[in-house]
Formats: C-alpha cells, structure tokens, sequence
C-alpha cells in the first residue's frame, strides 16, 4: 500500500509558475514509477508528465512538454512536477498516482494502482 499526498496548487494568473509535490508513505516509494494526470471539469483524467523508479526516464504529454518536469527524491518519498508559463487550459485538478506496471502503460490511469486526492490549479488569463 502506498498513501500519497499532493500540495503545491493554487489560483496563479497565466505566464506564472507552480510546483506541486506529491509525499508518499507506506511500502517503498523508490519501486514505483510515478505519474502526474490532470482532470479539468468534464473532461476525461489525462496523463500529463511520469518517471520511471529510478529517475531515469521520462516522459510528457505534447500539451505540457518544454514548460512541465517531472522530478523524484527517492531520500524524501517526494515526487514534483515543476510548471512554468502556465496556461489558462492548464486548470484542472492534478493528481500523483504511482504503479509497477510495465513502463508502456504510464500514459494510462490503468497503469497505476494507488492515487492522491488530488490538488487544483487554477491558471487566470
């Protein structure tokens, strides 16, 4: 089992930067991949950025890549996901998930199996 605790969002007007942090707890947090979805409302949860248990590898949904990064601490139980020039179409609530799947499914929520509640960003124009 693995608990995790987002932080970090806010009301920010657009062009702004945000860090979100995800804090985990219980079984071993270095094991897990990690992934950042998103749902704004009405729409469909969508991946957004994932790293791999090492740190090694990662990846980002076309919307966000060249302002988001994704980040882990594996000494901390934190994973982070650094946003810079955000956008009015960036709001939505984002959630921290983290799972074992094999690395092809982290664009899916399938491929996860543990889930924050989430934190809400929110991009004025």
């Amino acid at each position: 089992q693995v608990q995790l605790v987002e932080s970090g969002g806010g009301l920010v007007q657009a062009g702004d930067s945000l860090r979100l942090s995800c804090a985990a707890s219980g079984s071993i947090f270095s094991m897990y991949d990690m992934g950042w979805f998103r749902q704004a409302p009405g729409k469909e949860r969508e991946f957004v950025a994932a790293i791999t248990w090492t740190g090694g590898s990662t990846d980002y949904a076309d919307s966000v890549k060249g302002r988001v990064t994704i980040s882990r601490d594996n000494a901390k139980n934190t994973v982070y996901l650094q946003m810079n020039s955000l956008k009015p179409e960036d709001t939505a609530v984002y959630y921290c998930s983290a799972g074992r799947a094999r690395w092809s499914f982290r664009y899916s929520p399938l491929g996860y199996s543990y889930w924050g509640q989430g934190t809400q960003v929110t991009v004025s124009s």
